[in-house]
């Protein structure tokens, strides 16, 4: 399976519906009234964690995700049916930015934890919601509030409680296949890891832990060099490190302090995370060879296991210092910046703008102001005075005196086409 850390997604939650104007019409009810429904509310769209999946592949087959709109009010009083949310699965560990303000939204660590980033549009008011003792036949009603559309960028830092580290070839993926029931592709050459590997280990207690097994770190992988680069972030929400040492390596120690330095320079929380060392391949060494390089090791304080992934000697060791450190070294704190996410639940479209095309036809745009005008019939006097309130209470009125306009000259506003008079409707 392909391993996929950083998608861009484009997101559309739903319209809702638009009110209607109806009247009762039913047999012996004298001056029925008004009886027209709500739209419906229109689809949000949430995102959810699910620990089935490591990876965001599924993304780069599908990008684009819209919610259903809000079915549109009725006569005899019935609503429009509300649209159903859209829920996007996610792997736990994904961070969200929103491209256009650069924000992180979400951190979304824990299974089933779920995150609104698009609220679906209000539905419009029916008629009947706009009838008063001084205005029992109202001509008008509401259109539905529009969905967000957003652009969000979903980047991948895995949950493992334990991170191996290693150069490549050192055994990390034969390890983590012997301990686990992963099956990691295995072979003599370096690199054999192009993505990480995650393995679920049994406990004493019947529970299990996540190990990661982290593409090989080589000399400058801090610095964009080889495959580690990519791939560093993945070992940062890790409790502890496990570093694999290849004990028939030239030169295993100066191997050793190569990732930790690529480490300190990539972070200095990577670099204070515990770890624990284990000399693999022993098998294939000298006595002599290991007992001198764990005298090496000892210089540096280090008390490696030594182990042979392939056989498995001592591995029942290693497993057991693994599970006693998992059980007492907390989870680091996430240090991501969550920021408050107002543009997910803001369906406000008030803005509009207003040009003038010639030297009689002005014309206003705006997602408002031209909704509100699709559900303008220009045949009633009434929901033509009611629109032209609105626009002057948007300031539109204002802006049209601004730019000269004139007695008699003409308004287009979506589909109407109104006629401007300065009299006592425009005060």
């Amino acid at each position: 399976m392909q391993f996929i850390d950083k998608v861009k997604i484009k997101i559309s939650s739903g319209k809702g519906g638009n009110g209607v104007i109806a009247w009762r019409r039913e047999k012996f009810v004298d001056k029925g009234g008004p009886a027209g429904g709500d739209g419906g509310n229109g689809g949000s769209i949430y995102l959810v964690t699910d620990e089935g999946l490591s990876t965001l592949l599924d993304f780069t087959y599908r990008s684009i995700f819209k919610a259903d709109n809000g079915e549109n009010g009725s006569k005899k009083s019935m609503h429009g049916k509300s649209a159903k949310d859209l829920y996007i699965k996610v792997p736990a560990g994904t961070l969200v930015k929103d491209l256009k303000t650069g924000n992180i939204i979400a951190d979304l660590t824990e299974h089933g934890q779920t995150v609104l980033v698009a609220k679906g549009g209000r539905g419009g008011r029916g008629n009947i919601h706009f009838c008063t003792s001084q205005n029992r036949a109202p001509q008008y009603c509401e259109p539905g509030e529009p969905g967000i559309e957003r652009e969000l960028q979903l980047e991948l830092k895995l949950i493992a409680d334990v991170g191996l580290l290693g150069f490549p070839n050192a055994g990390k993926s034969t390890f983590i296949s012997r301990v686990s029931a992963a099956k990691p592709k295995i072979a003599d050459y370096p690199f054999t890891t192009l993505v990480p590997n995650l393995g679920v280990v049994r406990k004493s207690n019947g529970d299990g832990y996540v190990v990661a097994d982290i593409p090989g770190l080589i000399e400058g992988a801090s610095d964009g060099i080889g495959l580690g680069h990519d791939f560093l972030k993945h070992v940062e929400r890790c409790r502890f490190l496990l570093h694999i040492v290849d004990g028939t390596a030239e030169k295993p120690v100066e191997n050793f302090k190569i990732i930790n330095s690529e480490l300190e320079k990539y972070s200095e929380k990577l670099s204070n995370l515990y770890q624990v060392v284990a000399i693999n391949k022993i098998d294939a060494m000298e006595p002599a060879a290991l007992e001198k390089l764990l005298k090496q090791f000892k210089k540096l304080k280090v008390k490696p296991f030594c182990i042979s992934a392939i056989t498995g000697k001592n591995l029942s060791n290693l497993k057991f210092e693994l599970e006693d450190k998992v059980n007492t070294i907390e989870k680091p704190v996430s240090e991501v910046n969550v920021e408050e996410d107002l543009d997910a639940t803001n369906n406000d479209d008030g803005y509009w703008s207003v040009q003038k095309l010639n030297k009689d036809t002005y014309l206003v745009d705006g997602g408002r102001i031209i909704r509100i005008s699709q559900v303008t019939d220009s045949r009633s006097s009434e929901q033509i005075i009611r629109f032209q309130n609105i626009m002057i209470s948007m300031g539109i009125m204002d802006e049209l005196k601004r730019l000269g306009i004139q007695n008699g000259d003409t308004i287009n506003v979506g589909k109407l086409e109104l006629e401007y008079w300065d009299d006592e409707v425009y005060k």
